[in-house]
C-alpha cells in the first residue's frame, strides 16, 4: 500500500514493503556507529551556533509569509543579499517570470546565488527554497490563514546564514555556491506547477553552460525539526548515489545520529530538476516526519537551533572532504 504526500513543496510516495524493510535494516547496520569508533575532533571554523542559526530562523519568521512576488519576499531577499555581501561573497540574482496560478498574471521570480571561492571552475552547489507556500492548506481550522514556513522555508535560509559565518575560514575541495530557488511552492491547487525556481536554474545551466562546472549538489528542505530524523531519501540514492552516501558517511564520522543511515520516503523535490534537467548530482536532505507540515503550526517554537547547526556541522564537514566524481563508463 502507498500513499502520496505533498510536503514542503514535495510529495512522498511511502511504500510498505518487506523489500524495503529488509533494505532498511541493512542501510542500518552499514551507519550505525560501532561502539569503537570515536567522533574526529572537529575544529571551531566547522561548529556552527545553535543560538545564533534559531535567531536567522526567528529573523526570518518576523517578516511573516514570504510568497513569490509579494512584500513579505522583497523583504527577505534584502535580507539575504546584505547578509551575504557582508561576508565578502558575491551575490547575484536570476531573475525570471512565471505565471501565477490563479490569475495567469506574471510573477516576478528571483533566484538568489551566493558564490564562495568564484574563481573555482569545479564547483559545489548547496541549495534551498525560500519562498512559502501560500495557504496553510493542510492545516484542519485555518487552511486560509498566515503561513510562516518555519521549517517549511525558512529552515533553509537560516542554515545558510549562519554556515556564511564559517566559509571564510572553510577550505572547501571546491568551490562552493548557495542557491535560493524561488517558486518552490506557489500553489493554490493540485496541479499546479512545483520548483519553478530550481527547473529554471536547471534549464539554464544545461542550455547556457556557464564556464563552471558542479559536481554534487545538496538540497536542505525542512532542517531545523526539534525532533530531527533524516533518512536517505530514495530519488537521491537513484540519481545521486555517491553524493549521498558521502554525506551521510559524514554525519556517522561526526555521530550526528539525526542522519539515518537508511531509505525511507521517496520525494519529488528540488533536486529532480538539477539530477533530471542539469545533471548535477544532487541529494535532498529533509525531514518529512513533521506533523505541522502545512499548518498555522509551522513556527520557530517547533524548530530548533541544535537541529540546524547539526546539520551544518555536517554541511561544513563535506565540503571539506566531497569525494570526487566517480568517471562515467564509457558507452
Amino acid at each position: 500500500m502507498s500513499r502520496v504526500f505533498r510536503v514542503a513543496g514535495a510529495r512522498f510516495t511511502g511504500i510498505l514493503a518487506v523489500v524495503a524493510l529488509v533494505s532498511g535494516v541493512a542501510l542500518t547496520a552499514l551507519f550505525a556507529p560501532s561502539s569503537a569508533d570515536t567522533a574526529p575532533e572537529v575544529p571551531d571554523h566547522l561548529k556552527p551556533d545553535p543560538k545564533r542559526a534559531y535567531g536567522y530562523l526567528n529573523r526570518i519568521c518576523r517578516i511573516g509569509s514570504r510568497v513569490s512576488g509579494s512584500r513579505g519576499m522583497a523583504q527577505q531577499q534584502q535580507l539575504i543579499v546584505a547578509h551575504f555581501s557582508r561576508f565578502g561573497a558575491k551575490v547575484s540574482y536570476q531573475s525570471f517570470d512565471a505565471a501565477h496560478p490563479v490569475n495567469g498574471a506574471p510573477v516576478r521570480m528571483n533566484n538568489i546565488l551566493v558564490s564562495w571561492h568564484p574563481e573555482s571552475k569545479e564547483r559545489v552547489l548547496l541549495v534551498c527554497h525560500y519562498d512559502t507556500r501560500p495557504f496553510p492548506d493542510r492545516d484542519r481550522y485555518n487552511p486560509r490563514g498566515v503561513f510562516l514556513g518555519a521549517n517549511d522555508g525558512a529552515s533553509g535560509v537560516a542554515l545558510f546564514m549562519e554556515m556564511a559565518h564559517h566559509m571564510r575560514k572553510l577550505k572547501p575541495t571546491y568551490g562552493v555556491d548557495f542557491l535560493f530557488v524561488d517558486g518552490e511552492e506557489l500553489v493554490f491547487k493540485d496541479g499546479d506547477d512545483y520548483f519553478l525556481g530550481s527547473t529554471y536554474f536547471a534549464t539554464q545551466y544545461r542550455d547556457k553552460p556557464p564556464e563552471h562546472r558542479y559536481v554534487a549538489g545538496v538540497v536542505a528542505d525542512m532542517v531545523a525539526d526539534k525532533r530531527l530524523a533524516l533518512y536517505m531519501e530514495k530519488n537521491s540514492l537513484k540519481f545521486a548515489p555517491d553524493v549521498t552516501r558521502s554525506v551521510w558517511a559524514t554525519a556517522k564520522k561526526l555521530r550526528v545520529r539525526e542522519f539515518v543511515g537508511r531509505a525511507k520516503h521517496e520525494v519529488l523535490d528540488d533536486h529532480l530538476p538539477l539530477n533530471e534537467i542539469a545533471r548535477i548530482p544532487t541529494c535532498d536532505i529533509i525531514d518529512f516526519d513533521y506533523p505541522q507540515w502545512h499548518t498555522t503550526k509551522d513556527q520557530p517554537s517547533a524548530c530548533s537551533g541544535a537541529s540546524l547547526a547539526k546539520v551544518g556541522k555536517v554541511l561544513l564537514y563535506w565540503l571539506e572532504e566531497v569525494p570526487r566524481p566517480k568517471p562515467s563508463a564509457s558507452k
